[in-house]
């Protein structure tokens, strides 16, 4: 006789991470190539001369950090073991019946199904635009008397899609005050739409207490690999996370890195004009070789190649280049090393990949 679990476990399915292979350039997991600076690394390796003591349950000194930098007080910032861990949590303390629902747009990020899943709650998913954005109108109106939270993941993974300040307070402005809102700014770092129209969450949700905000230093500060995230919200709000938070998650080197890199942010942001400028360059050499692409805000870029997707990885693989295909939805390739997005290029570009896969 085995133990008891949960029956509906069955159905859950797995979180996929972005496929390595031994000699190949990967491009399939969204991760900056470029490694931490040198005062982060160094700031990495005199933790571990500490990493037989427990780190900071509460990343006080992160959280203080992350206040400082968007100008808020450190009862509005919550830290994770990656903005992933910090979405699980956010379903903890808002869903606790089956019939609570998380709604979200779809294709959107992987995890938010599995999270809500395991939050023992139901997915609401609300399928994207035509031009593969969060279709924001219908997520309004798809609201209903059971809806507990909402993820905006804007930019939009896995399409790299993303609304402007006008058209999110919109939408918050029809979200009931009672509903909490997530954005999701994982990606926020690359984002280059205009400044009277710039998205920034943290702004927005100052005067919302429904409005709670995700970051990341796994992209853009180059901290993948340690896991660390935050949350910036109402204190009532962040409070709740801490309660469900499990302790120790955020390893000691992990907030050590976290802070050298807010110290060292404006280096390394400027690491993201770099990759601006070589996701617009794959772009415009992907849509003269006849591919659909949306415009991306993000450090990748969408291929909806239907029901060729598979096919598509695969091949890519096969010269090389490690793509993550999306079922029948799309491909998403990450924008690496100029000499990675190349090898790329060079593949998906060729007369006889593009007659096979873009027309």
């Amino acid at each position: 006789m085995t133990a008891r679990i949960r029956p509906d476990l069955e159905s859950i399915p797995a979180y996929a991470p972005g496929r390595s292979r031994p000699g190949a350039v990967k491009l399939a997991s969204n991760e900056t190539t470029l490694g931490p600076l040198p005062t982060v690394a160094k700031a990495i390796a005199e933790a571990a001369e500490l990493a037989n003591r427990y780190p900071d349950n509460t990343s006080s000194e992160l959280r203080a950090a992350v206040a400082e930098f968007h100008g808020v007080e450190v009862a509005n910032v919550a830290i994770g073991c990656g903005s992933v861990a910090l979405c699980q949590e956010l379903v903890q303390i808002t869903c606790s019946a089956p019939t609570d629902e998380v709604l979200f747009a779809w294709r959107s990020f992987e995890a938010y199904p599995i999270v809500t899943q395991v939050g023992n709650a139901r997915a609401v998913q609300v399928p994207l635009t035509d031009g593969y954005a969060h279709d924001l109108d219908a997520m309004a109106a798809g609201v209903t008397e059971h809806t507990r939270l909402i993820f905006v993941c804007n930019p939009n993974n896995p399409t790299g899609t993303a609304y402007g300040h006008a058209e999110l307070v919109r939408f918050l402005d029809a979200v009931p005050e009672h509903v909490l809102v997530v954005l999701d700014e994982a990606y926020y770092e690359y984002l280059r739409l205009p400044a009277d129209d710039h998205p920034n969450g943290v702004e927005i949700g100052r005067d919302r207490p429904n409005v709670l905000v995700l970051r990341t230093f796994s992209k853009a500060y180059g901290l993948a690999g340690l896991r660390v995230g935050y949350a910036v919200g109402d204190p009532e709000v962040i409070t709740a996370l801490m309660k469900v938070h499990i302790p120790f998650s955020v390893n000691r080197l992990a907030q050590a890195a976290a802070i050298a890199s807010l110290d060292a942010r404006h280096e390394l942001l400027e690491r993201t004009d770099h990759v601006v400028a070589e996701r617009n360059r794959m772009r415009e050499a992907l849509l003269n070789a006849g591919y659909t692409v949306p415009p991306s805000d993000a450090n990748f870029l969408w291929l909806p190649l239907g029901e060729r997707n598979v096919e598509f990885g695969e091949a890519s693989a096969e010269a090389g280049v490690l793509v993550r295909p999306y079922g029948a939805d799309g491909v998403r390739v990450t924008a690496g090393d100029p000499h990675e997005n190349d090898l790329f290029l060079t593949f998906a570009t060729d007369p006889e990949v593009v007659a096979r896969f873009a027309r």
